[in-house]
């Protein structure tokens, strides 16, 4: 405990030491193919060919009672946010983003069971769950997802898309890709 002590009265010492812990937690960051980059042991899912990938059903946009633990205001990585509690007309343009096998299996925001193979969302502040039409700035390509999650908490990026729906959207082997959403209303 006094060395503890000790320690806690050298801000430098207690500064270095909180560096080269940051520095351990810090993601390992890993290339693809094409130039993108995605997490370590966040990648694609293995095995998934483009035929499972075009297979996959775009939601159907419907009115569904929100989930009222995720309109409640929360921190982020340092960063306020408070989520919108109704549907309104809503329009963004930037960075899209993905998320992959690191996830799958765990539970997003809605409580539902996160789905590499499902065209979901994540998004800060539109509420859980609704509905977007996600458009690649890039290529043209647009798709419906429904946004069951929160993220994303970079500040250049808009929306976090499943692997399937940046896969949909042609982007999944890049990591990112500009893109326009639009909240659509039932």
């Amino acid at each position: 405990m006094r060395s503890i002590l000790r320690i806690c009265s050298r801000p430098g010492l207690v500064a270095a030491l909180a560096l080269s812990l940051a520095a351990c937690s810090t993601p390992k960051v890993q290339p693809t193919k094409a130039g993108g980059r995605y997490y370590l042991n966040d990648g694609p899912p293995k095995g998934i060919t483009q035929a499972q990938i075009d297979a996959v059903q775009e939601p159907v946009p419907k009115a569904e009672r929100f989930v009222s633990g995720a309109l409640k205001p929360y921190v982020a990585m340092g960063k306020s946010y408070r989520p919108m509690n109704k549907l309104t007309p809503y329009q963004a343009r930037g960075v899209a983003s993905w998320y992959g096998t690191r996830y799958h299996g765990l539970p997003t925001a809605s409580g539902e069971l996160y789905d590499v193979m499902k065209l979901t969302a994540a998004h800060p502040i539109l509420p859980i769950p609704s509905y977007v039409r996600v458009t690649n700035v890039e290529n043209g390509r647009t798709l419906v997802v429904r946004v069951n999650d929160r993220g994303p908490f970079l500040s250049d990026r808009i929306i976090d898309l499943s692997y399937a729906a940046a896969a949909k959207l042609g982007y999944a082997a890049k990591g990112r890709a500009l893109v326009e959403i639009e909240v659509i209303l039932p």
